[in-house]
């Protein structure tokens, strides 16, 4: 496979493990952009970068670089990504990729019209386990696919200061956790949700506390989801069918599933699939980012996370929820 040049936007936690991940494959850390000079000299000192720029935008315009890699806060996404696809660049985005649905298809657009690859960075479309899982249901053990059940939930500080919470830089939970739970339940659908129904708990800043989500599609197939930022809950998603069900816990960086078949109401039988490894997740993100770039298209995924961006502004508009930025 080419080697090929990333440059990255940003120098966070998530940043930081995904050099080390592109360390440990064929991609190159060419260079990476912080306008927190001191944050940006560490970063680099430590995972051997070769360039840094303390002005993102003079990365972008590097002709060396193949690929971005944007790990910025949610609310930078869209003018970064925007400007590296001007510029003829690949694109790999951190969730969410922009915080509403006329950004996302903008930059869709724009990403077909340059020719080259946009991806956001959900790493369950990565792990090898859904494929074994895919192939499951295609074989049609688990019969036809009725319900999608997926948590999630974490237990964050309530710190009005910190971006989880901050309406200004797109915090509450349904961007940070809900996009995960919604593409999960997305791979599993025949087809986009048409109905919505959800309640929602809001924070003292005005962002998405906890909530829950009923999602149905026009074949009837049912979504229900359960997010919080105040109550820790197992991420776990189930996918049950007329003949059995699929149990995946930890499902963004999965590597195991347990399936269940009942085919009558009397009997089952249970068996474990397993596929990958948890602490490759980034890994296995870098190798189908260059593969993509290699073959020319993303394999169906940013069509998945397009479908995603579309339900979350369904939910957020239900709430009567926008962000202070948004026109």
């Amino acid at each position: 496979m080419t080697k090929y040049n990333w440059g990255i936007i940003g120098t966070g936690w998530i940043a930081h493990d995904m050099a080390d991940a592109l360390n440990k494959t064929n991609g190159e850390i060419y260079a990476a952009a912080n306008p927190n000079e001191a944050h940006l000299t560490e970063f680099v000192k430590e995972k051997n970068v070769k360039h840094a720029y303390v002005n993102p935008y003079d990365m972008i315009a590097d002709e060396n670089i193949d690929i971005i890699y944007v790990a910025s806060p949610n609310n930078t996404h869209y003018g970064f990504v925007k400007k590296a696809l001007e510029a003829g660049k690949n694109v790999f985005c951190e969730k969410s990729l922009t915080v509403n649905a006329k950004e996302f298809d903008e930059l869709e657009a724009l990403a077909k019209e340059k020719g080259v690859i946009l991806t956001e960075g959900f790493t369950l479309y990565h792990m090898p386990i859904y494929d074994k899982v895919k192939e499951l249901i295609s074989s049609g053990k688990l019969g036809e696919i009725k319900l999608v059940q997926v948590n999630f939930g974490s237990l964050k500080d309530p710190d009005p200061t910190k971006r989880y919470f901050s309406k200004e830089l797109a915090g509450g939970a349904l961007l940070d956790i809900g996009c995960y739970a919604t593409a999960f339940a997305r791979m599993f659908l025949d087809e986009q949700p048409n109905s919505i129904t959800t309640s929602v708990k809001f924070y003292e800043t005005g962002v998405d506390e906890q909530s829950g989500i009923i999602l149905k599609t026009p074949s009837e197939q049912m979504v229900v989801m359960a997010l919080s930022f105040r109550a820790k809950q197992p991420k776990r998603g189930v996918i049950s069918g007329t003949k059995g069900y699929v149990e995946i816990s930890n499902y963004p960086r999965a590597e195991e599933a347990i399936v269940t078949y009942t085919e009558d109401a009397h009997t089952q039988t249970s068996e474990m699939i397993a596929a990958g490894d948890t602490k490759q997740a980034l890994e296995y993100e870098i190798l189908d980012m260059q593969r993509y770039v290699e073959q020319g298209n993303d394999e169906g995924r940013l069509g998945w996370s397009r479908d995603v961006a579309h339900i979350l502004d369904g939910v957020r508009s239900s709430w009567g929820m926008r962000f202070p930025f948004e026109k």
